[in-house]
């Protein structure tokens, strides 16, 4: 097997700049349609319509818990990398609105749409050593402490989040929700290979 390569500054600065900006256009897509998602920015999203308060408030304050887990479990440069990702989403949600609005967005398209848009931009961050920090985090760090899998525990925890979304949003726009998850996590689960892409 060849060597593991390392990025250059200047590619991972471009990858995590497209990564938190493609997330960051989902968001503004999700949210234009009232859909929710999994995983921390679905919390972050939920909390929003719950309260009023604005996404960009929210994703970046739920996350401050979860750095101290990340720099423990996958060092300083991770959790450095996954910071400014996660600041850089937050600001992008204030301002993205001033930039693109949507006339008409039919909420089955934009819910595919919004999959294939933040599952390229987790790629994206995945594969320069960042990610969108919160449950994925803490799921890893339950799997190296008790053994349960990382993927079970962020599964309960997406189920937890639809469950509740019911009660705040009707059953169609929760179903169109799911299909946007749905596509997210396939853009994710067919090309994340680590054996694959070795560079980090």
């Amino acid at each position: 097997m060849a060597d593991t390569l390392t990025h250059t500054l200047i590619e991972d600065a471009q990858g995590i700049a497209y990564g938190a900006g493609m997330a960051a256009f989902g968001v503004i897509l999700l949210t234009h349609l009232g859909l929710i998602t999994g995983q921390t920015a679905g919390l972050a999203v939920l909390i929003s319509y719950a309260t009023g308060y604005s996404f960009a408030a929210v994703f970046f304050l739920i996350n401050l818990p979860f750095y101290w887990i990340g720099y423990r479990r996958m060092g300083l440069a991770f959790t450095v990398k996954t910071f400014i990702a996660v600041a850089t989403v937050s600001g992008l949600t204030l301002i993205m609105p001033t930039w693109v609005s949507f006339a008409h967005l039919n909420p089955i398209f934009g819910a595919i749409l919004f999959g294939a848009v933040s599952g390229s931009a987790l790629l994206a961050l995945f594969r320069h050593g960042a990610s969108l920090g919160g449950v994925g985090i803490l799921a890893l760090a339950l799997q190296d402490k008790t053994g349960f899998r990382a993927g079970y525990t962020q599964l309960l925890f997406d189920a937890a989040l639809f469950t509740a979304a019911l009660f705040l949003r009707d059953p169609t726009t929760v179903a169109y929700s799911f299909l946007g998850a749905a596509v997210v996590n396939l853009v994710v689960a067919i090309n994340h290979r680590r054996d694959r892409y070795i560079a980090t």
